[in-house]
């Protein structure tokens, strides 16, 4: 009976192995940036460089299974080290309270991806687009696979609340927040 217990275990949760493919998020590969409206005006962009990843795609049909992503909230880079430093500061993102913000997928349904994104400490439910770009072997033999996400957050949602009013009338920062994040990741062996 232990036997028959042990693998029906097995089975259960060996499953995703048998039916899934893992990949690790491939950082020189892989882009996560955001863009906000700067004066009312224009839209400043930037980007977070440093970030750790993982999803499993079906092996027959390619379909994005599951995905976790971090991102440290301190690689924050809109090439202007000033702003970046009131980006991670207690006004805006608190970097040295909370130092990362996070992604679990819960599902893809057609070109919809729904998942858990987690700023500062609030956990809201996102709806963002999805393209699968497709899957490659490299020259070196690593099967490789690629997808991208976008969409639009509120920022305030998040408690990133930081703005001024202008003289002119309107605020310096947008509440929108536009994410655009194109993964490419390596097959886990």
């Amino acid at each position: 009976m232990k036997v028959l217990n042990s693998a029906i275990v097995t089975m259960l949760f060996g499953c995703g192995s048998l039916f899934g493919a893992n990949y690790a998020v491939d950082i020189a590969h892989t882009n996560v940036v955001f863009k906000v409206k700067h004066m009312m005006i224009s839209t400043v962009s930037g980007q977070f460089e440093d970030f750790t990843g993982s999803f499993e795609l079906d092996d027959k049909t390619n379909q994005l299974k599951a995905l976790k992503g971090e991102i440290e909230v301190d690689s924050i880079n809109t090439n202007i080290e000033d702003r970046d430093a009131h980006l991670k500061s207690s006004e805006i993102f608190d970097a040295q309270k909370y130092p990362k913000i996070a992604f679990v997928l819960d599902k893809v349904k057609g070109d919809k991806a729904y998942g858990k994104l987690t700023i500062k400490d609030v956990t809201k439910d996102v709806v963002l687009d999805y393209e699968f770009g497709g899957t490659i072997v490299d020259p070196g033999g690593k099967k490789r696979a690629g997808f991208t996400l976008n969409g639009t957050i509120d920022r305030r949602e998040y408690n990133v609340t930081w703005n001024r009013v202008l003289e002119a009338g309107g605020v310096a920062v947008g509440e929108k927040v536009k994410i655009e994040v194109a993964v490419e990741g390596i097959l886990s062996k």
